[in-house]
């Protein structure tokens, strides 16, 4: 906000619901009066044509109304009007009007009248050019060093530039590149064009070079023109802005100066003659017209600029010099001299404000009201000072009272309940699963609400290939106190087990106030709706092993709903079969407190192992017990887990390869199909040489390869929901086998698990292997000289193996067994040490690429010294030669 306002010298609104832009104003001396003073023409796109002679209003003369000389209706919408020496017979100035299709020109005249009537003036039109393309703007000048006279350059909306020589047409030249039109200036002094095309660059062309290209009446004329004979039409020079242009002006006030001025969205560009930049000055708003000018400082140029927040900025090069307050946002700008007051600014706004005013020093008048004064009670001051430290202190004693607390009453409260009993008549899309039928599950989310509520939307999340009957609901308004509750039903949709059995309810709403909120909540699915009781197996391909410290319980009272076929009474085995096809079985030892989990496939052993901790858990916990804990004994299986990484993997380079074939194979189609085209667009009729046969032989490769990618991609989420399984699994047991806390196992989770999905732009693999170098070098390193805080700002690309990734999390597990703690403040970063039974030395971790340099250094200089010889046997070498 300026302080000063633009002082109104004269002001006008232009008819009603007319529209306005940059190119319908223009000034000058229309009517060639002689005495040197200028009138503002304007042009509206409803075809009004006005001119105006402007003078402030005094006391006891006439409205203001008098200042319009002229105002006259024409039958097309007026893009831009100009003043210039347009008559080759006359050296007075005349008006050219373009429109959309024609361009005219007219001679402004005055009549004196009798008694107090005044001047009349009158149009008159000298000739029109009628145009056979859309006209987009256009430019004058003495094109060619003519000095007389000025020509015309118009620019049409399909980038042809039509020349006129005042009353005739010269010739017209598309220009190269062309997409969308953009603003058009001619600079005298090198006799050149500029415009800035839709590539965001300025692009410059001599006039000789226009007149002698290749003439055509069609862009595709042209184009092939200049691939075959005559002379292609090439800019002089370019310079890419990076940005579009909103317009561009080459002042003309001085002959020695030599700048062309480009107003960007962004930016203000200063350009030599030859292109280069002479300075740049970033602009903090959105501009919406400017005007260079001539400065009483020399060598340095004024530039009026106008934007959007109803401001008048002028700066002298870079530097602001003044700031204006306007009463409306101007699309033109421009500067006239009248009899009673020279450099006045005329602005036009979009909606048909013109104004005309001048720089002042008129402040805003507006002061603050002043408070009452008051004498100040120090010793209250003093108190409530003491009393704010004492807050501040308390607050600032831990990071955790920091954060912001959380309301205790929401306006809406959310709460799931999944119902105990699979459903009675299944929800599923899928009836069986090999002779299994797929049951679904009812979850009831209640909402509650304590205010007004309109319209909450409720929106349901389930891990693949779980689904839900209907995801996502438009509520009913809520009242105040009042409860929705909203029922659908769970179910498996895939030919495999899930990663998952928790879901995600959030509910969007707007408070009272307008601040838009969501509710969350969670819930569990039951373990009953992915698996069903079956017999136990005794002999596995995969094992794991759980302890205990409590002594074995029966597994019939730890899963009371897997009991319908279980053939052991005494409670030692049970088996779940997975409705995908694997089985798990769950074995007690009978004289130690240890659990077995077996199964052919390692994946699946996780949610077995994920609801058997569980339930040990509040088992125990409902008997009171308060010291029970499960526990891995070891060894990590990462062979097992690395099979499952390396399946993934796979997946993802075939992916990449059918990407690849089919590119190749698309561009070998549109190749076969253009050279049809030819063969069958030509006049002469010419032999296909098997181009058909070639087409749909290429098609058919087309269609195989997307349909094996399409079947690739189905394989790769299955194989990504199985790499989760297969991680999570891991995560517990390298919680059971340390004892990680819930912090730790957080951060291990998200170094592991940082994805929901895959994409091609983004993989587990090295989102995984990033994050694992990181642990690496911070709070797993070494030691503190070790660590490398700063994170990799490199780009994550697909690895070309996954040697580098099972390196890395091998050193990870090794690393957390010899006593690392996992965390993300500083001062933990350094691992506790552990004493090695019987005085055994600690095995000695390979090299890696996480090292240092000079770590690195000196183990390559310990490696090549173990490479030379000895002096000994040197020296019986020298004897034996």
């Amino acid at each position: 906000m300026s302080l000063f306002k633009a002082r109104d010298w004269w002001a006008a609104v232009l008819g009603e619901g007319e529209e306005f832009d940059q190119g319908c104003l223009c000034v000058g001396d229309v009517d060639n009066s002689g005495s040197g003073h200028d009138k503002i023409v304007v042009g509206s796109y409803m075809g009004m044509l006005r001119v105006f002679s402007p003078h402030p209003a005094k006391p006891g003369e006439p409205s203001p109304a008098h200042s319009q000389l002229l105002e006259v209706q024409l039958r097309d919408p007026v893009i831009q009007v100009e003043v210039g020496k347009f008559v080759s017979c006359s050296d007075l100035l005349h008006l050219a009007v373009l429109h959309p299709r024609k361009l005219s020109v007219y001679s402004i005249s005055g009549t004196a009248g009798n008694v107090e009537h005044g001047v009349q003036y009158q149009l008159k039109r000298v000739y029109e050019h009628n145009l056979q393309r859309t006209a987009c703007n256009m430019t004058y000048g003495t094109f060619g060093g003519v000095t007389d006279h000025h020509s015309m350059c118009i620019q049409s909306m399909d980038g042809m530039l039509m020349f006129f020589e005042q009353e005739s047409y010269s010739f017209g030249r598309f220009l190269p590149g062309f997409l969308l039109p953009g603003p058009l200036c001619y600079c005298s002094r090198t006799d050149t064009f500029l415009t800035v095309s839709s590539a965001r660059q300025v692009e410059s062309y001599r006039y000789e070079t226009l007149a002698v290209a290749t003439d055509a009446e069609t862009r595709q004329d042209a184009e092939q023109h200049g691939k075959t004979a005559g002379k292609r039409l090439t800019a002089d020079w370019t310079l890419v802005l990076g940005e579009q242009a909103l317009d561009l002006s080459v002042p003309s006030f001085s002959p020695s100066s030599s700048s062309i001025f480009v107003c960007g969205e962004r930016n203000l560009y200063c350009l030599k003659d030859n292109g280069h930049i002479r300075f740049m000055k970033k602009l903090e708003y959105n501009p919406s017209c400017f005007l260079p000018y001539s400065s009483v400082s020399e060598g340095t140029t004024n530039t009026l600029v106008g934007n959007h927040n109803n401001m008048l900025l002028v700066y002298q090069d870079v530097t602001l010099k003044w700031a204006a307050q306007l009463s409306c946002s101007p699309v033109a700008v421009r500067l006239a001299n009248f009899p009673d007051l020279k450099g006045v600014v005329v602005t036009l706004s979009n909606e048909g404000h013109l104004q005309c005013s001048y720089m002042g020093t008129d402040p805003s008048f507006f002061s603050t009201p002043k408070v009452d004064a008051r004498e100040q009670d120090y010793s209250q001051i003093d108190t409530e000072m003491k009393s704010l430290q004492r807050v501040i202190r308390q607050a600032t004693r831990t990071q955790a009272d920091i954060l912001p607390v959380a309301e205790t009453d929401e306006d809406l409260t959310v709460t799931a309940t999944v119902s105990t009993n699979m459903d009675s008549t299944s929800q599923a899309l899928i009836p069986d699963i090999d002779g299994l039928p797929v049951p679904s599950v009812t979850v009831k989310i209640k909402v509650t609400s304590r205010c007004a509520l309109q319209g909450p939307k409720l929106t349901v999340c389930v891990q693949p290939p779980l689904a839900v009957t209907q995801d996502q609901l438009v509520l009913e308004p809520l009242g105040v106190g009042s409860t929705t509750v909203v029922a659908f039903s769970a179910f498996l949709n895939g030919h495999y087990p899930p990663a998952d059995l928790t879901g995600d309810v959030a509910v969007s709403y707007s408070s009272p106030t307008g601040i838009p909120r969501v509710a969350q909540c969670k819930f569990s699915l039951p373990l009953r709706l992915v698996c069903c009781p079956s017999a136990p197996s005794k002999n596995a391909k995969y094992k794991i092993t759980v302890d205990t410290n409590k002594p074995p319980v029966n597994l019939s009272e730890v899963f009371p709903d897997f009991l319908e076929k279980s053939e052991d009474k005494e409670g030692n085995s049970l088996a779940f079969h997975f409705l995908s096809g694997p089985r798990v079985t769950v074995m007690a030892s009978k004289t130690s407190q240890r659990y077995r989990i077996q199964s052919e496939s390692f994946e699946d052993i996780w949610l077995v192992a994920k609801e058997l901790v569980q339930r040990f858990d509040r088992h125990f916990a409902k008997q009171g017990v308060k010291d029970f804990r499960n526990s891995f004994a070891g060894p990590i299986p990462l062979a097992e887990y690395f099979e499952t990484v390396d399946h993934h993997f796979e997946l993802r380079v075939s992916a990449e390869k059918y990407q690849d074939l089919l590119s190749e194979r698309a561009v070998q189609f549109r190749a076969i199909q253009r050279r049809l085209l030819t063969r069958f667009k030509d006049k002469t009729p010419a032999p296909l040489q098997n181009l058909d046969t070639l087409m749909e032989g290429t098609y058919r490769q087309v269609i195989a390869l997307a349909d094996a990618a399409e079947e690739n991609r189905a394989c790769l989420n299955q194989a990504f929901v199985r790499l989760r399984s297969a991680t999570h699994l891991l995560i517990l047991l390298v919680s059971l086998w340390q004892g990680l806390n819930t912090e730790q196992n957080a951060i291990l989770e998200a170094t592991l698990l940082p994805l929901l999905q895959d994409t091609p732009q983004l993989g587990w693999e090295e989102s995984v292997d990033a994050a694992v170098s990181h642990l690496l070098r911070t709070c797993l390193s070494r030691s503190p000289k070790d660590q490398a805080l700063s994170l990799s700002t490199s780009q994550l690309n697909m690895p070309k193996d996954t040697v580098r990734l099972k390196k890395h999390i091998t050193l990870l597990c090794d690393r957390l067994g010899k006593g690392g703690r996992l965390s993300l403040a500083s001062e933990a970063n350094v691992p506790t040490p552990v004493m090695m039974p019987g005085g055994c030395e600690p095995i000695a971790e390979a090299v890696t690429d996480l090292e240092e340099p000079p770590l690195q250094q000196e183990s390559a200089t310990k490696f090549i010294k173990k490479k030379q010889p000895s002096k000994k046997v040197k020296s019986k070498t020298d004897r034996q030669s």
